[in-house]
Protein backbone atom coordinates (compact mmCIF):
# COMPACT_ATOMS: atom_id res chain seq x y z
CA UNK A 1 0.00 0.00 0.00
CA UNK A 2 1.12 3.32 -0.96
CA UNK A 3 1.44 6.34 1.96
CA UNK A 4 0.80 10.03 1.27
CA UNK A 5 1.92 12.24 3.95
CA UNK A 6 -0.17 15.87 3.48
CA UNK A 7 0.19 19.18 4.08
CA UNK A 8 3.55 19.28 4.80
CA UNK A 9 4.66 22.94 5.37
CA UNK A 10 8.56 22.89 5.13
CA UNK A 11 10.98 20.68 3.69
CA UNK A 12 12.38 19.52 6.60
CA UNK A 13 8.84 17.67 7.13
CA UNK A 14 9.20 16.70 3.41
CA UNK A 15 12.59 15.26 3.96
CA UNK A 16 10.94 13.78 7.39
CA UNK A 17 7.99 12.37 5.40
CA UNK A 18 10.92 10.68 2.75
CA UNK A 19 13.02 9.23 4.91
CA UNK A 20 10.03 7.56 7.31
CA UNK A 21 9.32 5.68 3.91
CA UNK A 22 6.12 8.06 2.71
CA UNK A 23 5.62 7.59 -1.07
CA UNK A 24 4.05 10.68 -1.86
CA UNK A 25 4.38 14.42 0.36
CA UNK A 26 1.25 16.45 -0.40
CA UNK A 27 1.88 20.32 -0.65
CA UNK A 28 -1.38 22.20 0.04
CA UNK A 29 -1.53 25.85 -2.22
CA UNK A 30 -4.17 28.05 -2.61
CA UNK A 31 -6.16 26.74 0.22
CA UNK A 32 -7.59 28.38 3.49
CA UNK A 33 -6.03 25.62 5.34
CA UNK A 34 -3.70 26.06 7.97
CA UNK A 35 -1.74 23.97 6.38
CA UNK A 36 -1.59 26.42 2.68
CA UNK A 37 2.08 27.61 1.64
CA UNK A 38 2.92 30.27 -0.52
CA UNK A 39 3.78 28.67 -4.28
CA UNK A 40 7.71 29.28 -4.09
CA UNK A 41 7.43 27.51 -0.67
CA UNK A 42 5.46 24.59 -2.17
CA UNK A 43 8.06 25.03 -5.10
CA UNK A 44 11.29 24.46 -2.60
CA UNK A 45 9.45 21.66 -1.15
CA UNK A 46 9.36 19.96 -4.56
CA UNK A 47 12.63 20.49 -5.06
CA UNK A 48 13.96 18.77 -1.36
CA UNK A 49 12.02 15.41 -2.50
CA UNK A 50 14.47 12.89 -4.28
CA UNK A 51 13.81 11.49 -7.12
CA UNK A 52 11.39 8.57 -6.23
CA UNK A 53 9.17 10.49 -3.79
CA UNK A 54 6.46 11.84 -5.82
CA UNK A 55 5.60 15.74 -4.81
CA UNK A 56 1.22 16.46 -5.40
CA UNK A 57 0.03 19.94 -4.57
CA UNK A 58 -2.91 20.29 -3.03
CA UNK A 59 -5.68 22.98 -3.96
CA UNK A 60 -8.91 23.83 -3.37
CA UNK A 61 -8.53 26.86 -5.98
CA UNK A 62 -10.86 26.79 -8.97
CA UNK A 63 -8.83 29.97 -10.36
CA UNK A 64 -7.31 29.68 -13.41
CA UNK A 65 -4.57 31.66 -13.23
CA UNK A 66 -3.94 30.26 -9.50
CA UNK A 67 -3.62 26.67 -10.93
CA UNK A 68 -1.37 27.90 -13.99
CA UNK A 69 1.02 28.87 -11.13
CA UNK A 70 0.68 25.45 -9.50
CA UNK A 71 1.13 23.31 -12.89
CA UNK A 72 4.23 25.99 -13.31
CA UNK A 73 6.35 24.15 -10.43
CA UNK A 74 5.99 20.46 -12.19
CA UNK A 75 4.70 18.77 -9.28
CA UNK A 76 4.30 15.08 -10.06
CA UNK A 77 0.25 15.08 -9.28
CA UNK A 78 -1.85 18.11 -8.57
CA UNK A 79 -4.99 17.00 -6.41
CA UNK A 80 -8.20 19.30 -6.58
CA UNK A 81 -11.73 19.32 -5.96
CA UNK A 82 -14.57 17.09 -7.72
CA UNK A 83 -15.65 19.45 -10.73
CA UNK A 84 -12.23 22.06 -11.18
CA UNK A 85 -11.62 22.12 -14.99
CA UNK A 86 -7.73 21.96 -15.45
CA UNK A 87 -5.84 22.86 -18.54
CA UNK A 88 -3.68 19.56 -20.48
CA UNK A 89 -1.09 18.71 -18.63
CA UNK A 90 1.66 16.10 -17.75
CA UNK A 91 0.95 15.87 -13.92
CA UNK A 92 -1.41 13.29 -12.34
CA UNK A 93 -4.32 14.57 -11.54
CA UNK A 94 -6.24 13.38 -8.80
CA UNK A 95 -9.94 14.32 -7.62
CA UNK A 96 -11.41 14.59 -4.02
CA UNK A 97 -14.56 13.08 -3.96
CA UNK A 98 -17.07 13.12 -0.94
CA UNK A 99 -20.55 11.77 -0.31
CA UNK A 100 -23.23 13.96 -2.94
CA UNK A 101 -19.98 14.57 -5.37
CA UNK A 102 -19.22 12.83 -8.53
CA UNK A 103 -16.56 13.99 -11.27
CA UNK A 104 -17.34 14.66 -14.78
CA UNK A 105 -13.58 15.50 -15.37
CA UNK A 106 -11.08 12.78 -16.38
CA UNK A 107 -8.62 12.20 -13.59
CA UNK A 108 -6.18 9.68 -12.87
CA UNK A 109 -7.15 8.41 -9.28
CA UNK A 110 -10.00 9.40 -6.83
CA UNK A 111 -8.90 10.56 -3.14
CA UNK A 112 -11.83 9.73 -0.87
CA UNK A 113 -11.83 13.46 1.50
CA UNK A 114 -14.69 15.04 2.74
CA UNK A 115 -12.34 15.99 5.99
CA UNK A 116 -10.04 18.20 3.91
CA UNK A 117 -7.35 18.08 6.32
CA UNK A 118 -9.76 18.56 9.28
CA UNK A 119 -9.21 15.11 10.88
CA UNK A 120 -12.63 14.11 10.32
CA UNK A 121 -13.20 10.47 10.01
CA UNK A 122 -14.15 9.18 6.59
CA UNK A 123 -17.68 7.50 5.75
CA UNK A 124 -16.80 3.75 5.64
CA UNK A 125 -19.88 2.83 3.80
CA UNK A 126 -19.33 5.51 0.96
CA UNK A 127 -15.75 4.61 0.73
CA UNK A 128 -16.71 0.74 0.38
CA UNK A 129 -18.96 2.19 -2.50
CA UNK A 130 -16.61 4.41 -4.86
CA UNK A 131 -13.69 1.31 -3.97
CA UNK A 132 -16.12 -1.39 -5.60
CA UNK A 133 -16.87 0.68 -8.32
CA UNK A 134 -14.28 3.01 -9.81
CA UNK A 135 -11.88 1.52 -12.12
CA UNK A 136 -9.20 3.93 -10.87
CA UNK A 137 -7.22 3.91 -8.22
CA UNK A 138 -8.55 4.99 -4.68
CA UNK A 139 -7.07 6.80 -1.99
CA UNK A 140 -8.50 7.14 1.00
CA UNK A 141 -8.02 9.88 3.38
CA UNK A 142 -10.27 11.91 6.35
CA UNK A 143 -9.41 11.30 10.36
CA UNK A 144 -6.61 8.66 9.50
CA UNK A 145 -3.71 8.23 12.52
CA UNK A 146 -1.23 5.28 12.98
CA UNK A 147 -4.03 4.00 15.50
CA UNK A 148 -6.63 3.52 12.60
CA UNK A 149 -4.82 2.01 9.71
CA UNK A 150 -5.65 -1.47 10.42
CA UNK A 151 -9.35 -0.72 9.30
CA UNK A 152 -8.90 1.71 6.96
CA UNK A 153 -6.53 -0.70 5.09
CA UNK A 154 -8.77 -3.47 5.38
CA UNK A 155 -11.02 -1.74 2.59
CA UNK A 156 -8.34 -2.23 -0.04
CA UNK A 157 -7.31 1.40 -1.13
CA UNK A 158 -4.73 1.74 -3.82
CA UNK A 159 -2.99 4.52 -0.86
CA UNK A 160 -3.22 5.88 2.44
CA UNK A 161 -3.65 10.14 2.98
CA UNK A 162 -2.73 11.73 6.28
CA UNK A 163 -2.22 14.74 7.50
CA UNK A 164 -3.38 15.86 11.09
CA UNK A 165 -3.14 12.57 12.24
CA UNK A 166 0.35 12.75 12.10
CA UNK A 167 0.81 16.33 13.23
CA UNK A 168 2.25 18.27 16.93
CA UNK A 169 -0.24 20.60 15.09
CA UNK A 170 -1.71 22.20 12.14
CA UNK A 171 1.26 22.53 9.39
CA UNK A 172 3.74 20.59 11.57
CA UNK A 173 4.29 17.00 11.43
CA UNK A 174 5.64 15.02 14.66
CA UNK A 175 8.27 12.66 13.29
CA UNK A 176 7.04 9.90 16.00
CA UNK A 177 3.54 9.97 14.51
CA UNK A 178 5.25 10.31 10.86
CA UNK A 179 7.50 6.59 11.99
CA UNK A 180 4.39 5.10 13.73
CA UNK A 181 1.94 6.07 10.64
CA UNK A 182 4.00 4.69 8.08
CA UNK A 183 5.01 1.49 10.16
CA UNK A 184 1.48 0.61 10.72
CA UNK A 185 0.45 0.93 6.89
CA UNK A 186 3.46 -1.19 5.73
CA UNK A 187 2.46 -3.98 8.77
CA UNK A 188 -1.67 -3.82 7.48
CA UNK A 189 -0.30 -3.73 3.71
Amino acid sequence: MRIKICGVTSTEDARLAEDAGADAVGIVVFSDSPRSVAVECAGEILDALGPFTTGVCVTATENAEEIDEILSLSPAAVQVGADVSLPRTRARVLRMVAPGEKTSHPCDALVIDASRGKGRPFEREFARQVLESSSLPVVLAGGLSPENVGAAAALGPYALDVASGVESRPGIKDPRLVRAFVSACRRHA
